[in-house]
């Protein structure tokens, strides 16, 4: 964004824009002194008169110098306003500005134009997938009753797609719930294991089905958070965990080198270096999700948005085939409980 001038700047860039009238003044006396000379009139008068027309017209060059600066500083101000009000631009005083100042109306009622469409249009995407992602639930239930209904291990590989299943459309309404999270925040004290164990538990299935080791060391950690919201990010991370640790454990404790760092250390396939740095873009796969067709994108994505509005922090460390550590920095400062 362009930043304001400083009053310096602006008078030699004025001073700069006006040079070819500055230059025409001088031409003119020029022309008048070689005049007076040829016809031999007395020269002192072209000097006078030089000086005289000088000193009015710096009156006037001052003069319209802080009138066009003031517009300046008027014109920088509103442009944090000018999306909603175009009323409080300067009067026009030429043609061409009021050409101007036309051309941003028009530009401004089409662009209000373009955003009531898009709005409305987004709004009835985001009603229609609110309502796709309720409904899937229905089936998805009927289908996970029927497939208990007999114990074996075929029927166990069902369950456990149909598990993923249920959790990407349980991402689809959060992904849809995030533009307005701010609304929908319940800022509290709560028992830190108390959350981890909720989202271990709607794993287990996973865990037994893999046959992977959860090892959950005692947190004893209370923090400044949002239960359901937190919830959902370690339920994206144990669910990370899971799809890429083919054996081994799972193991979650506290950082004791930090302050409320809860950290999820898995034993799974790790990740590239130089995916590190992206794996928190929104549709960034990365190595191996293109390797294993496993993943969506906006796990990591959402998970970082949701705990930024959460004023926590997550960041991970890895190396391919020995594992991948997430931290996150759960330590609040500028929240207050309701």
């Amino acid at each position: 964004m362009r930043k304001e001038k400083s009053f310096l700047y602006f008078v030699l860039f004025y001073l700069k824009e006006h040079a070819r009238n500055i230059l025409l003044y001088g031409i003119f006396c020029i022309i008048f002194a070689t005049i007076f000379f040829l016809y031999e009139l007395p020269i002192e008068a072209v000097g006078y008169a030089a000086l005289l027309c000088a000193f009015l017209g710096s009156l006037f060059f001052i003069y319209e110098l802080f009138h066009v600066y003031k517009k300046h500083k008027l014109l920088f101000e509103l442009r944090r306003i000018i999306d909603v009000d175009l009323d409080r631009l300067p009067e026009a005083k030429s043609t061409l500005e009021q050409d101007y100042q036309c051309l941003l109306t028009e530009l401004s009622f089409r662009k209000k134009t373009v955003e009531s469409s898009f709005a409305g249009a987004r709004k009835d995407m985001v009603d229609y997938y609110t309502l796709w992602a309720h409904q899937i639930k229905t089936p998805i239930t009927a289908m996970s009753l029927l497939l208990q209904s007999e114990d074996s291990s075929r029927n166990a590989s069902l369950r456990q797609e149909l598990f993923k299943i249920e959790q990407y459309a349980d991402m689809v309404l959060q992904y849809l719930r995030m533009e307005s999270m701010s609304s929908d925040l319940l800022l509290a004290e709560y028992d830190l294991e108390k959350i981890v164990r909720q989202a271990v538990k709607k794993y287990a299935s996973v865990f037994i089905y893999k046959r992977i080791h959860i090892l959950l060391e005692p947190l004893n950690e209370t923090v400044l958070t949002d239960e359901k919201w937190l919830c959902f990010v370690i339920e994206q991370l144990l669910s990370n965990a899971l799809k890429y640790t083919n054996e081994g454990q799972i193991r979650i404790y506290m950082d004791k080198s930090a302050e409320k760092n809860l950290v999820i250390e898995d034993t799974g396939i790790g990740i590239c270096a130089e995916d590190l740095p992206r794996v928190f873009e929104q549709g960034f796969t990365g190595y191996n999700g293109r390797m294993h067709k496993k993943a969506s994108g906006l796990g990591l994505y959402l998970c970082r948005q949701i705990l930024e509005n959460l004023s926590h922090k997550i960041r991970i460390e890895s190396e391919v085939d020995k594992g991948t550590k997430i931290f996150l920095d759960l330590a609040v400062n500028q929240l207050e409980v309701e």
